[in-house]
This record gives structure tokens, sequence and C-alpha cells, in this order.
């Protein structure tokens, strides 16, 4: 149940850009992307790339989120403390998809959307869409 816990954030952030069905099991072409992505931020920052992810998966993880407490058809929401595994989880889903939202329709590619996605969150600025996210939740 918890395998994914072992496996490496690289690779869980590639096999999260494999989602929505036209890019279903294209792990090459995620590969490319991160790939480059790495490039891009390395030119643009003069860091680590990985440090530079690690730190956008630190600031943009949720550190509370609202559950849904319900009895008798009554629903109440209750803030709840999140796990550290879901933390890396939601906040790797919150940069894919604030990624693949800023690249649709736009002339950038996906790999320099998700290079400036990552060094917004890294930096914590709020023009980056996970970090918005995680400030809503």
């Amino acid at each position: 149940r918890f395998r994914k816990a072992q496996c490496p954030v690289v690779e869980r952030l590639t096999n999260s850009l494999m989602m929505h069905g036209r890019n279903n099991g294209k792990k090459l072409m995620a590969v490319r992307i991160v790939k480059h992505a790495f490039e891009i931020i390395h030119l643009l920052t003069d860091q680590n790339p990985i440090q530079v992810l690690v730190d956008a998966i630190i600031n943009t993880g949720p550190r509370e989120d609202s559950t849904r407490i319900g009895s008798a058809g009554t629903v109440r929401r209750q803030a709840v403390d999140v796990s550290p595994l879901r933390r890396v989880n939601q906040a790797i889903a919150l940069l894919t998809i604030g990624t693949r939202e800023s690249a649709f329709r736009n002339v950038k590619s996906i790999a320099e959307c998700l290079a400036d996605e990552l060094i917004n969150a890294a930096k914590g600025s709020s023009n980056s869409y996970a970090i918005k996210k995680k400030d809503e939740l």
C-alpha cells in the first residue's frame, strides 16, 4: 500500500504527468518533458533542479485539509491535519495540474510551463497555481 513512499520524487512527477486520456502510458514523453524542464530550471536559477523540485513540493503540500463528517444526512466540514505522504502526493498532483492548465492553449511548451511552475512554487510566489490552491484549502 505504501510502495509509492519508496519511489523517487522525480519519477512520481513523471508518472503524474502521464495523466488525462490522450497522455496515458506515454512515459517516454513525460520523461522528456521533465528532462527539458530540469535543464531550463538549471539555466534560469543555476541551482540543482532536484533541489528546486523538493523545495516546490515542500512549499505546495497543504498542511491541513477539510474532511466531510456526516451523520444522518447532515454533512459538516471539519479541519484535519494532512499526513506527510498525502502532502507529497497532493503537492505533486497540484504541480502537474497547474502545469497542464498553463500549457493548454499556450505558445509555451509544457516543459517550459513545468519549469516556471516549479521555480515559482520553490520561491513561494503566488503566481504558481499550486501555491494558490494550497492557500485556498
